[in-house]
């Protein structure tokens, strides 16, 4: 009878785990009036994203687009970083990461599927550490302001960006009176880096805080559809971004958090698995501990991964989830 482990060892297989990055471009046709891109032929390469850089013969140096407007990587407006007046030339977008199919490594015994630890210790949320209170009187930009547990950082792409503690969602509250909803459009990174935006609707009661659906791990740009009448602030949330896809809840196998054996009673939200826009929700899934996040409590959630993440078949997209937009 076997007496160890090993004795049932099956044999070296070829494993799946882990992934590169590659940065993507695109040549296009368009002009630049004040903040507004306006994108009228696609010549070749990659759609445009949130976050690429622009070269060209009218365009400003060190502009990049900030946020989607009619356009969501084709023809269409964009919202770039500074103001400027550029007529209609070529013009070379560059910059952002898109993610690579797992990679092959010799170890393990094959496509049976691994376990994956996320051990976090999320700080507190506050309502106003991306944008401090401001009422804005017309559409567009929000001013960021990095508060209690973000830094203002400037990314690899050379960008300005507020980075959070840990990925998590944003949430937009409202202050006294008689608030107006509006839509706040979020733009920034994920945790790989790839390029994202979120559309979150203010609510029209005072005093009401209304959370975004995906994990940023960082913002580069907020802007408003119009006044808010009220004050606002833009903070995070405690509803935390995995760092892998969970397809199903079911494949979480323990949720732990502040140093309790049990299973935390949490929400966990699956991956959205649609093709990403603006309104859908985080494409590698996230979770809610039962008490609040202090900086101290700890959440350790094992989850398991199917051989599409890392079998001798993974993708990328069974992975790390659907590509961000």
């Amino acid at each position: 009878m076997p007496q160890f482990s090993d004795d049932l060892f099956l044999g070296a297989a070829q494993g799946y785990q882990g992934t590169g990055v590659y940065a993507n471009s695109t040549t296009f046709t368009g002009s630049i009036t004040t903040t507004t891109l306006t994108v009228t032929a696609m010549l070749s390469g990659d759609p445009i994203t949130v976050g690429m850089w622009l070269g060209g013969a009218n365009v400003a140096t060190n502009a990049y687009i900030t946020a989607f407007g009619t356009g969501s990587g084709g023809t269409g407006t964009y919202t770039v970083s500074g103001s400027q007046s550029a007529s209609s030339a070529t013009v070379i977008g560059s910059g952002n990461a898109f993610l690579n199919d797992p990679t092959s490594q010799d170890v393990g015994v094959g496509p049976l599927g691994r376990i994956y630890v996320w051990d976090s210790v999320p700080q507190t949320l506050v309502a106003n550490n991306i944008a401090a209170t401001q009422t804005p009187a017309a559409s567009g930009s929000i001013t960021l302001t990095a508060g209690s547990s973000v830094k203002s950082i400037t990314s690899t792409a050379g960008a300005t960006v507020l980075q959070l503690d840990c990925p998590r969602a944003v949430s937009v509250t409202t202050g006294a009176g008689s608030p107006t909803t509006r839509n706040f459009t979020v733009s920034g990174f994920d945790v790989y880096g790839q390029a994202m935006s979120e559309v979150i609707a203010s609510s029209a009661s005072a005093s009401t805080a209304v959370n975004g659906k995906k994990a940023f791990y960082q913002v580069s740009g907020i802007t408003v559809s119009g006044g808010t009448v009220v004050a606002i602030t833009i903070g995070t949330t405690d509803i935390l971004g995995s760092p892998v896809r969970i397809l199903d809840n079911a494949y979480i196998v323990h949720a732990g958090y502040n140093n309790t054996l049990a299973d935390n009673a949490g929400t966990a939200v699956a991956a959205a698995t649609a093709t990403a826009t603006t309104t859908t929700g985080d494409v590698r899934g996230t979770f809610v501990p039962a008490s609040a996040t202090d900086g101290a409590k700890r959440l350790v959630l094992t989850i398991a991964l199917p051989a599409i993440a890392t079998g001798p078949n993974a993708t990328r997209t069974g992975a790390f989830g659907v590509t961000q937009a």
